[in-house]
């Protein structure tokens, strides 16, 4: 038996996932890490506590592994490759010399650089983004943050143009570490996310660089996304390992969900929310304030195309809500327990729940919409709140599904969902419903990390390609929609007036 290691950078979590050749968790680790909000709408993370994380989960499940195989924890298990899959946008500089962050990483919920955006946006620069990058204007992406650092950290901007740092998203981080400095490299999935990278010729676009001030000299080599690229270090798992995939989690998702077809189409339950289509090898515009980016490139016969295309819409706050509702309000103890506690009421009572924390992604754009919650009565109850949480979640999915289908043109037959979220029946049976399609729910819901296995078995020989890759992928439920067409309309519907209260509040 061959297998596979993941790693799987989070928002919230470090996580390694051995996986072996029929596609199956052989073993599994994971660690949260601190974040970070020095001020409002600022959201930090310590790169060197990531990799420090990140380093351990993988050590741990590799040892899991060899107990599982042998009962002997001494004995080494043999990993085939290493695959990367990363909360995306996040960024990271550092030193070269060194290794080390010059300041904390810039995640990518936070919103300091949305000023800077609203004024290339008065400046007419949004439909040039647009028209190279796939991508709608916004503080989300990587490039003002990275405009930031490098204006704000002391001395940052003359080192990264004498050489002296690196930029990176997280996938570029953790194989710059992997590799103890002798790759620094990210791939187009994750370069189509920094405002950076030109979709249409896959590789940086001086154009773009002039406008954000940014220096070659700092960004990464961008790479396929499924293909050997350098080795991890022996010290790190015991021998010299092959990097063989990486991809951002929501592509890597796509992947692992087996959409290779266009017209197939995934949502993510994470931090965020992330639904995917996969448009083939054409960048398809939208007309509805998605994203168009890449979803992954690789050998023409493992994924049928060498570079896919996506379209995306993205939920900023869906797990994470969940999160507030435990550690900020403390409503529960741990997150499993809001399936009961909002099935202990028959609906939210017109209770309404904007989780508009980080703004609002698609379609709306906001980055001033704030947190809202409307329609409270004396007879509001934390249940009622709890419920209109996962109905927020999965409202804010079928705004997504339905600017998709009219970008598509095609009207979507199914969804297939994956994250942890996805394993709450009572979420998936909302969604349903208020999609009007039924949710399709695999048996392996680790479909971020799998992607990434995916992607570094193709590489090395482990899977042949695509054909065998989708015969592996099976249905644990289906959820069909059980709410009628005029009541689902006049859902959305209350749900778009809660939503108009919550834009344009902030006013910095």
């Amino acid at each position: 038996m061959r297998y596979l290691l993941a790693l799987d950078q989070g928002t919230t979590s470090s996580r390694a996932i051995a996986f072996d050749e029929r596609g199956q968790v052989a073993a599994l680790a994971q660690r949260e890490f601190a974040q970070h909000f020095p001020q409002p709408g600022w959201v930090e993370h310590d790169a060197g506590e990531i990799w420090a994380t990140q380093l351990a989960v993988a050590r741990e499940c590799v040892q899991k592994l060899a107990i599982a195989r042998s009962g002997q924890a001494q004995r080494a298990i043999a990993i085939e490759a290493i695959g990367i899959t990363n909360q995306r946008e996040t960024t990271v500089l550092w030193e070269r010399a060194t290794g080390q962050p010059v300041a904390r990483a810039i995640v990518w919920q936070d919103r300091r650089t949305t000023a800077r955006c609203d004024r290339l946006w008065r400046q007419g620069k949004a439909g040039l983004i647009q028209r190279k990058t796939g991508l709608v204007l916004d503080a989300y992406f990587s490039a003002t943050k990275l405009e930031w650092l490098l204006e704000q950290v002391p001395g940052a901007r003359a080192r990264a143009e004498a050489g002296e740092l690196a930029f990176g998203t997280v996938d570029s981080w953790l194989i710059w570490q992997l590799t103890q400095g002798r790759v620094h490299a990210t791939d187009p999935s994750n370069a189509a996310r920094t405002l950076l990278m030109n979709i249409h010729t896959l590789d940086w676009d001086d154009e773009l660089l002039a406008l954000f001030h940014i220096p070659r000299a700092v960004l990464p080599r961008i790479v396929p996304s499924s293909g050997l690229l350098g080795e991890a270090a022996p010290e790190w798992l015991g021998a010299a390992v092959p990097i063989a995939g990486v991809a951002g989690d929501q592509q890597a998702a796509t992947f692992g969900q087996a959409c290779f077809a266009p017209g197939m189409a995934k949502n993510t339950y994470g931090t965020g929310c992330f639904m995917l289509m996969n448009t083939g090898t054409q960048a398809v515009a939208s007309r509805n304030r998605l994203l168009t980016t890449v979803g992954w490139q690789g050998p023409v016969e493992a994924a049928r195309q060498r570079t896919a295309y996506c379209l995306e819409g993205s939920v900023f706050m869906a797990g994470a809500t969940v999160q507030w509702l435990r550690d900020g309000l403390q409503m529960i103890r741990s997150a499993p327990e809001i399936e009961a506690l909002a099935a202990s009421v028959p609906d939210t009572g017109d209770v309404h729940l904007v989780p508009a924390f980080a703004g609002l992604g698609a379609p709306d754009w906001d980055g001033r919409a704030r947190g809202t919650l409307v329609g409270l009565t004396r007879g509001s109850t934390r249940a009622h709140i709890a419920r209109a949480a996962l109905e927020a979640i999965a409202l804010q999915s079928a705004d997504l599904f339905g600017a998709m289908v009219r970008d598509a043109g095609i009207q979507l037959t199914e969804l297939r969902v994956d994250g942890g979220a996805s394993r709450n029946d009572l979420l998936m049976q909302m969604q349903a419903d208020l999609l009007g399609v039924p949710v399709v729910r695999p048996r392996v819901t680790e479909t971020t990390a799998l992607g990434a296995a995916y992607l570094a078995g193709l590489a090395t020989g482990v899977w042949s390609g695509a054909d065998e890759i989708a015969a592996q992928w099976a249905v644990d439920r289906r959820f069909e929609p059980q709410l009628a067409e005029p009541a689902r309309r006049a859902r959305v519907a209350r749900w778009r007036e809660a939503v108009a209260r919550a834009r344009g509040w902030a006013k910095k």
